[in-house]
């Protein structure tokens, strides 16, 4: 099984569901969570800004041009994309997307309608990431969630 495909299963699993002890520990899940799962969160984020634009033409025509950018840059690469010889990250190209499509649904018009269809998506991503659990996931060997949390300074 891909780790993709472990990961769609993972972040719908409802035994996962647990209140966090305090706010350091709602801090580490949802950062933990953002990270390890972030091609699922763009995606619930996508769906809920395409539902939104069903009634604004315009919009979903640049929002499905937009879609076949992030599928052949971001959801089905299996590779790192190479650019100019160099390398670039999978974060660089979620924001660089997540920006370029923001900007040209903004130019159609629509701007209320996106913008709160936006703060749904990201308010569904931001409880889905506080309140997961990934104590089913812990790294042994780090002994960190999914990825590595530098610790806090001390001053």
């Amino acid at each position: 099984m891909s780790k993709r495909a472990a990961r769609r299963r993972e972040v719908a699993d409802p035994r996962a569901a647990s209140v966090p002890r305090g706010f350091r520990d709602a801090y580490l899940r949802a950062r933990a969570n953002l990270s390890h799962f972030s091609m699922n969160y763009a995606i619930v984020v996508l769906v809920v800004v395409f539902v939104s634009l069903l009634w604004h033409p315009v919009s979903l025509i640049v929002f499905l041009a937009c879609m076949v950018a992030w599928l052949f840059l971001y959801f089905l690469r299996d590779e790192p994309l190479a650019l100019f010889g160099r390398t670039v990250g999978e974060g660089a190209v979620l924001a660089v997307l997540s920006v370029l499509t923001l900007a040209l649904l903004l130019l159609t018009g629509a701007t209320a309608n996106i913008l709160t269809s936006l703060l749904v998506g990201l308010l569904l991503v931001l409880l889905h990431a506080v309140f997961h659990r990934p104590a089913d996931t812990i790294d042994e060997e780090a002994g960190r969630y999914y990825t590595p949390v530098p610790p806090q300074p001390t001053y």
